[in-house]
C-alpha cells in the first residue's frame, strides 16, 4: 500500500506539525506501508525536487513567485492551489500511489481531493488545527473577519468532500460535529511520543556545566515560541519565583516569532534565563534532562482550547513533572496531581504557586514523572498510534 502525504512544509524545519509527520510517515513505514511525502510552497523549496529522509521520498514543490497583484486577499491562495495540484498530479502519478493523505490546512486539501477524484483514489483529509483560528494568533487575520468565515467554510467543504476525516483532538471532533459533520465519520487521532527516544536519562552534567546550570532548580520550556504558548506570562511570573525558590534558573529552548521579545523580557530576571534557540532534534532529550519543572503557559483561545500540542508528550515520556494551563488541550494530556499540575491559564500568580510546588517538593516531581511516563507509554506512544491509520486506510481500498 502506497499513500502520498500531502504536508504544508516538514523536516527539517522545525515544528509541531513536521516532526509529528515526521513520527507518521516513519511508524507507517514501520508497519509495512509505503509512504511518500509531498510538500507544499509553503516549505520554501527552490526547485520541483526529491529527497529522502529516513528511508522516505520527500518531495518538493517550488517557493511560489511573487507576482503584481499578489497581495490581493485569496489571490496568493488560489495561486498557490494551482501549483500544488499540478504537482500532486505528477507525484500521484510518478509514485503510482492507491491513496493520497492530505494534512491541513484546506490550500493541501481542496487540490489533494480535486487530484484524488480524478484519478479514482481514496481521499483522506487530516486537521492539525483549524487554520483560521491558527490565523488570528498569526495576526493574518482577524476572528470573525471576511477571511476568517472564508477560510472556516472552505475548510469545511474540504471535510465534507474527505472519504475519511482525521483529527488529533476530541475537542476538534466535536467542533466539526456542530458544523453537521456526522460523528462516524471522523476518526480522532492524537499527538504520540517516541518512547524509545524520548525517556528517562541521566542529567547530561557536561551541557549542565557549559551553560551554569548547576545551581538551583531549573525551570524549562522547549518548542516554538509563538505568542499564545504564553511565554510571555512566565517571563512575567518568572521573578517572582526567583524571589522564592533559591538559585533558580529559567531555560529556553527552540524559536519563533517571540524570539526577540523574550529576549528582552528576560533582562529583568538578572541573568538567570537563557534562550537556546532551536538545537538539533537529535540532541533536544539532552536538554530535557536538565530542566526539573517543564512549563507550558498556553494562553485561552479557542485554538488551545481545541487543538493538544506535541511538547508536554515528550517531556513526560522524558519522566519530567509538567505544569501547564487548564486550556482544553491540556485538559485532553494531563490529569490533575496525577501526571501533572493544571493551572489558571493566564495567570501569573497561579503559574508561578504550580511550578514552586512542583520545584521545591521532590516527592511531588518524582511521582508526577512516574505517572506521566507511564501514561505516555500506555495511551500515547507513537508506535501504537500509527496502527490506526492502518485501519482508516483497509477500510477504504477494499
Amino acid at each position: 500500500m502506497k499513500v502520498l502525504h500531502i504536508l504544508d512544509h516538514s523536516v527539517p524545519i522545525f515544528s509541531g506539525y513536521s516532526f509529528r509527520s515526521a513520527n507518521i510517515v516513519r511508524f507507517q513505514k514501520a508497519l509495512g506501508i509505503d509512504p511518500v511525502v509531498l510538500t507544499s510552497p509553503k516549505h520554501g523549496s527552490a526547485l520541483n525536487d526529491v529527497e529522502e529522509i529516513d528511508g522516505v521520498r520527500y518531495h518538493r514543490t517550488t517557493v511560489l513567485p511573487h507576482v503584481l497583484g499578489n497581495d490581493l486577499p485569496f489571490i496568493k491562495e488560489v495561486r498557490l492551489m494551482r501549483q500544488l495540484k499540478a504537482r500532486i498530479a505528477e507525484v500521484a502519478r510518478l509514485e503510482q500511489v492507491n491513496l493520497i493523505h492530505s494534512h491541513s490546512p484546506s490550500l493541501n486539501g481542496f487540490p489533494a481531493w480535486m487530484i484524488a477524484r480524478k484519478l479514482n483514489l481514496p481521499f483522506v483529509y487530516e486537521a492539525r488545527a483549524f487554520w483560521e483560528d491558527a490565523a488570528v494568533d498569526h495576526g493574518t487575520f482577524r476572528a470573525g473577519s471576511l477571511r476568517y468565515r472564508v477560510s472556516r467554510a472552505f475548510e469545511s467543504v474540504v471535510f465534507r468532500k474527505a472519504d475519511a476525516v482525521i483529527v488529533i483532538a476530541e475537542a476538534m471532533q466535536r467542533e466539526l460535529c456542530q458544523r453537521g459533520m456526522s460523528n462516524e465519520t471522523i476518526s480522532v487521532i492524537p499527538n504520540g511520543v517516541d518512547t524509545e527516544a524520548f525517556r528517562p536519562r541521566p542529567r547530561n552534567r557536561e551541557l549542565a556545566q557549559r551553560l551554569e546550570l548547576n545551581g538551583g532548580p531549573v525551570f524549562g520550556f522547549v518548542g516554538s515560541f509563538y505568542h499564545y504558548e504564553g511565554l510571555r506570562l512566565l517571563l512575567e511570573a518568572f521573578p517572582g519565583i526567583q524571589a522564592q525558590v533559591p538559585g533558580a534558573r529559567l531555560l529556553l529552548v527552540g524559536g519563533g516569532p517571540e524570539e526577540q521579545v523574550l529576549r528582552e523580557l528576560s533582562s529583568r530576571c538578572n541573568g538567570a534565563v537563557s534562550i537556546i534557540g532551536n538545537v538539533p532534534h537529535a540532541q533536544v532529550p539532552d536538554y530535557y534532562s536538565l530542566i526539573d519543572v517543564l512549563i507550558y503557559p498556553r494562553q485561552r483561545m479557542r485554538l488551545t482550547d481545541l487543538v493538544t500540542p506535541l511538547k508536554p508528550l515528550e517531556a513526560m515520556a522524558m519522566g519530567k513533572a509538567v505544569v501547564a494551563s487548564d486550556v482544553g488541550g491540556h485538559r485532553e494530556l494531563i490529569q490533575h496531581e496525577i501526571t501533572g499540575l493544571l493551572f489558571r491559564a493566564d495567570d501569573a500568580t497561579a503559574l508561578a504557586r504550580e511550578g514552586m510546588r512542583a520545584a521545591m517538593d521532590g516527592d511531588l516531581r518524582e511521582k508526577l514523572g512516574r505517572l506521566g511516563r507511564k501514561h505516555v507509554e500506555q495511551e500515547r506512544a507513537w508506535r501504537d498510534i500509527v496502527s490506526k491509520y492502518l485501519d482508516i486506510y483497509n477500510q477504504l481500498l477494499h
